[in-house]
């Protein structure tokens, strides 16, 4: 088979020899990476480590890689939304599996193993503040998953149908697509402590999340609806409810399915919808998640 090669236009690659937006060299990436939204909170990751390696900040793409408990680890940040994170995985890949000298596909293909960490707002009475929940499908709004080829070969496609008819779903949104977690980091890190569920990556805070400031919203029983959702999975007839909003899980579940890398997140909600609570004293809390997915990752 003959490897492609990625030009200036396609691949581009800062004077160091970085990657464009992330500036993060290829030596500098660990196998296991940890993603943050929050610049801040790579700090407050890598605090655990034992040792630093490397450090770069670049915009919103803050970057730390280092060890912890002898694991090297690369942690992340992204920002918000999942057009964020079409930038970051596709560099992240790049970095994996690209020869920046050649721009050459590497010959053998690496695969990291990604976990999220995030925040979200729950949407059930058993996701109530503080509850950590552990993305199994991830529905995205955003609809960054339809401009890439073979999209329908790692979607769960009736979960796409069954959903899309539960919501009368308005077409002029854009189609929304469902993509899975790791199965093995999945079972790795959300152990049997963590609510398990499908989680809604939405395109934005307010309107896609059913948020009424100002403006009304196209459906005003969006989350109604959402919260009603019930999914029940063909082969082992486990009954999936959606459990969460947020705004990263799905482009990053798809694209490294589609990349061929292991990817899940988890988060902790801030935000319970269900009962119109809110905490945003979070930052203390969240900490405990970190200590959980270093120690499992």
């Amino acid at each position: 088979m003959t490897k492609r090669y990625f030009p200036e236009s396609e691949l581009i690659i800062n004077a160091d020899g970085s990657a464009f937006h992330l500036h993060l060299n290829p030596e500098h990436l660990a196998d296991k990476v940890i993603l943050v939204g929050d610049p801040g909170r790579v700090t407050l990751v890598a605090s655990h480590f034992e040792t630093v390696e490397n450090e770069v900040s670049s915009r919103e793409f803050h970057t730390i890689t280092g060890t912890y408990k002898g694991k090297r680890i690369t942690v992340q940040s992204t920002g918000i939304g999942c057009d964020n994170i079409d930038i970051v995985m596709n560099e992240l890949d790049a970095l994996a599996n690209i020869n920046f000298s050649t721009r050459m596909e590497n010959d053998t293909h690496r695969t990291l193993d990604i976990v999220r960490i995030g925040t979200c707002g729950g949407l059930q009475p058993e996701t109530p503040i503080g509850t950590f929940v552990a993305s199994v499908k991830s529905i995205g709004f955003d609809g960054l998953l339809n401009y890439y080829a073979g999209r329908d070969e790692v979607c769960d496609i009736k979960l796409e149908e069954a959903f899309t008819k539960h919501m009368t779903w308005c077409p002029k949104k854009g189609a929304p697509y469902v993509a899975t977690a790791s199965d093995g980091l999945l079972e790795r890190i959300a152990a049997d402590d963590m609510v398990r569920g499908i989680t809604i990556a939405c395109g934005g805070f307010y309107g896609p999340q059913g948020r009424r400031l100002r403006l009304e919203i196209q459906d005003p029983q969006q989350n109604r609806k959402v919260e009603e959702f019930r999914y029940t999975v063909p082969d082992s007839g486990e009954e999936l409810k959606i459990c969460n909003f947020e705004m990263e899980s799905s482009a990053l579940a798809g694209l490294s399915a589609l990349l061929g890398h292991n990817a899940m997140t988890c988060c902790m909600v801030i935000a319970n919808r269900h009962a119109q609570e809110m905490n945003t004293a979070y930052k203390n809390q969240i900490d405990d998640l970190i200590r959980i997915v270093l120690d499992r990752i």
